[in-house]
């Protein structure tokens, strides 16, 4: 995520990114392209092109592609390539297992210890959505304000670190969403839900809060099959 977007809603920046760690700098950025669709499953990373383009040494870079292999978003063939890998359904739905059980009980939590401060934010977040969603060319900027969404519930009650820990399992997930997320309805939805998730912690309506974070999450996964249907090569 963009860390300047981070900052601005005062949350803190992962890792060492924010003070410009070459590894993180890098790994951001692949992990950023990857999951936005710039680099497609199958494709071969060359190591001796990721130097020239970051500017920096082979080893900056052999070490930001080991933290995406933890993520199984590339797989390594030692002494010869690194290949984008196809998004695995079943880490979809582990992901969204551990997304669903984490982010209810986020909102549940949220809307029984309402903060207006955290309601502001997040109501700007959207506002900033509503802006550009007509836009598609700032597909990347609208999921990119999705995540700091999220993770502003998440800094709300200072669990940043499961967040974090949230996003690192969530790679396939998040490509689904990125494939989905150019239909206009899809979008709709996004803003829909994020007004519903709001208001119901605004209105201190826990149970709603938790029935508003299960639906917005449940959308992208019902939406598997046709997708797997309409980019066949990109799923393993």
């Amino acid at each position: 995520m963009n860390s300047n977007l981070a900052m601005t809603f005062g949350l803190s920046v992962p890792g060492n990114a924010a003070a410009g760690g070459t590894v993180q700098t890098v790994y951001q950025d692949l992990r950023r392209r990857i999951i936005g669709l710039e680099l497609l499953p199958d494709t071969t990373l060359s190591r001796a092109e990721l130097t020239d383009t970051y500017e920096v040494s082979q080893t900056p870079i052999r070490e930001a592609l080991q933290l995406l292999k933890q993520e199984n978003l590339v797989r390594i063939y030692p002494q010869s390539k690194t290949v984008v890998t196809r998004i695995d359904i079943p880490q979809i739905h582990e992901a969204h297992f551990l997304r669903v059980a984490l982010e209810t009980e986020v909102c549940r939590r949220l809307a029984s210890e309402r903060d207006d401060q955290t309601v502001t934010r997040a109501r700007s977040i959207v506002k900033m959505q509503e802006a550009i969603a007509e836009d598609r060319s700032q597909m990347a900027l609208f999921q990119e304000l999705d995540e700091l969404f999220h993770r502003t519930l998440f800094a709300a009650l200072d669990r940043t670190g499961l967040y974090q820990l949230l996003r690192e399992r969530s790679g396939h997930l998040e490509r689904i969403r990125r494939l989905h997320l150019p239909e206009m309805g899809k979008v709709l939805d996004v803003l829909g839900a994020h007004n519903a998730i709001i208001d119901a912690i605004d209105a201190r309506d826990e149970d709603r809060a938790v029935a508003a974070i299960r639906d917005h999450l449940s959308r992208t996964i019902t939406k598997i099959g046709e997708l797997q249907k309409e980019f066949p090569d990109y799923f393993a």
